[in-house]
């Protein structure tokens, strides 16, 4: 099957490791030209720019707090000045606290929905524009699976990625009319650099019973359903939430 995404142009937030650089290095493969943020990680994003400029495409990162929409305006601008149009935009950046939901307080509770939820929210206004302009456009939110059947301790994420799940129906039926899909993937646990492996480790035949496919997912699990939802293959596939989790849920 051929994607055929050559020249097209990806935001992908988060994206200097993890899910997201994997997601950032498939759509590279495909000669997709990429852009990305990050917060925090610039070592990260700095060996992330050189690893996908070696894949003959041009791609350039950037420093962004998603939470803070001035900024996240000026970065887009920049984007579109680097690189013209973003025809794919990839909502993966986030924040997940684990913790119980009586000993959270306001500032846990604003800055899980000033990340997960208004970070998308952000991102989707700013590029949906022009997207809108050009008739054309894919936008998929990455998520995880508490946003759909509850967890315990992760009350506040689950909220704020619910809401990103309805973003995403809600902007499918708004945007289908210009040939823009809108798409999310909800995911199981994905064994990444923010997993705490001493706690995995112990409860790791407990966890394992709740995956029908018993192993953790891998960063490399995810990426090829980013891919074709990109591709001109998905073009009347939107609205829909797809789980990439070992059979942890059937919904």
């Amino acid at each position: 099957m051929k994607f055929e995404l050559e020249n097209k142009v990806a935001l992908v937030t988060g994206g200097s490791k993890n899910i997201g650089k994997e997601i950032a290095l498939s759509l590279a493969t495909e000669k997709v030209n990429i852009a990305f943020t990050y917060n925090s990680s610039e070592n990260e994003a700095k060996e992330t720019e050189a690893e996908i400029k070696k894949m003959g495409v041009n791609v350039k990162a950037y420093k962004l707090d998603i939470s803070k929409f001035d900024e996240t305006q000026n970065t887009l601008n920049m984007i579109n000045k680097d690189f013209g149009n973003i025809d794919i935009l990839i909502n993966n950046a986030g924040y997940t606290k684990i913790k119980k939901f009586v000993e959270t307080n306001s500032d846990d509770w604003n800055k899980q929905i000033d990340i997960s939820l208004k970070g998308a929210i952000h991102c989707c206004y700013l590029v949906s524009k022009k997207m809108i302009d050009n008739q054309n456009g894919r936008i998929i939110n990455i998520v995880g699976d508490s946003s759909r059947v509850g967890e315990a301790n992760l009350a506040l994420t689950a909220a704020a990625r619910g809401g990103t799940i309805a973003l995403g129906k809600s902007l499918a039926k708004e945007f289908g009319r210009y040939s823009i899909t809108v798409n999310t993937i909800s995911l199981g646990l994905v064994k990444t650099t923010h997993t705490d492996n001493d706690i995995l480790e112990k409860h790791m035949d407990k966890i394992l019973k709740s995956y029908p496919i018993k192993r953790l997912g891998k960063t490399s699990d995810v990426a090829p359903m980013v891919i074709f939802l990109s591709s001109k293959h998905a073009e009347w596939i939107t609205g829909q939430v797809f789980s990439i989790n070992g059979g942890y849920s059937m919904i």
